[in-house]
């Protein structure tokens, strides 16, 4: 991995954006941490495709928030680490990464067919048939690393890959984005994926709105527009190679600071948002929520015989 210019941060300055960005990592596990108790400690959960769907997105986040920051911290802390472990971490976070917006349209689609379909949503959305897909999610998101992987490592030898390598997370510090044709492939990719889903989303909103009465449309529309509101949450993610493209192209000397700021805004934050939006939303999750977190007072009073 040969990077184009040299990252050079001062101490005080590298010292803050580490700070920053474990603190934040650790304050969004910990909610999602909260979300992941509330939903093994109530079993009714369990047994719905949609909560089972929202909590694997949740723990998906979780992996890739901790891989990310772990990688982040790691790229100026570790100037090299082994080359087999560098891998294992960006395949996980670049699997995790691609699974998001992947689980989002399952979402949509299981409210899509509990709406729109309420008598054979029993029978088609079961835990069963919702832990396939998830493992299908897993297969699919891992197609790409698993592919960058084979191709680097079938023209190499293996003792070639024993020396250490400067490991680094790829939304955070690109380097000849513009050059590589991989990247474009992957830009093309993403932008794909988006308008699909985008279009998926109208038609689910379109039918649900003529296959039901106004009430349950209108509960059906917030529903789809708030997945869509994630999805685009979660999207910024893949427009990161844009907004680097842009603004490096624009002003160079700033590099080490508009990284850092596209992958805040477009990697920590928008995984702060999205579950909690959809959390807090769901009135039987806040619920169970409170009901595991808050303290509760007992009251005993005395009367006198």
């Amino acid at each position: 991995m040969n990077l184009t210019s040299e990252l050079v941060d001062g101490y005080e300055e590298a010292f803050v954006k580490n700070i920053v960005i474990v603190l934040l990592g650790l304050i969004i596990n910990s909610i999602n941490a909260m979300l992941v108790v509330t939903f093994f400690t109530n079993p009714i959960f369990s047994r719905d495709s949609r909560y089972i769907l929202y909590i694997h997105l949740v723990m998906n986040d979780m992996i890739m928030i901790f891989v990310s920051v772990t990688l982040y911290v790691m790229s100026y802390t570790l100037r090299f680490v082994n080359f087999a472990f560098c891998c294992t971490l960006l395949t996980l976070v670049t699997t995790t990464f691609m699974i998001s917006p992947l689980n989002l349209a399952g979402m949509a689609i299981e409210r899509f067919i509990a709406i729109c379909k309420p008598l054979h949503h029993h029978q088609i959305c079961t835990p069963q048939r919702t832990y396939i897909f998830i493992s299908f999610l897993w297969c699919v998101g891992a197609i790409p690393s698993l592919t960058d992987i084979i191709i680097l490592f079938l023209p190499q030898t293996a003792s070639s890959f024993r020396p250490p390598a400067f490991c680094y997370p790829p939304f955070v510090f690109p380097t000849k984005l513009h050059q590589d044709r991989t990247t474009y492939s992957q830009v093309i990719y993403m932008s794909l994926v988006w308008l699909i889903l985008i279009y998926t989303y109208c038609r689910v909103l379109f039918t649900a709105k003529k296959a039901t009465s106004q009430g349950s449309a209108n509960k059906a529309r917030n529903t789809i527009l708030l997945h869509g509101v994630q999805l685009l949450l979660c999207m910024l993610s893949y427009l990161t190679p844009v907004f680097n493209y842009v603004s490096l192209s624009s002003f160079p000397a700033y590099r080490s600071n508009i990284t850092f700021l596209v992958y805040l805004l477009t990697n920590i934050i928008p995984r702060l948002l999205s579950p909690l939006i959809y959390g807090a939303r769901d009135q039987k999750f806040a619920k169970k929520i409170r009901e595991c977190f808050t303290c509760k007072v007992f009251i005993l009073k005395i009367v006198p015989s």
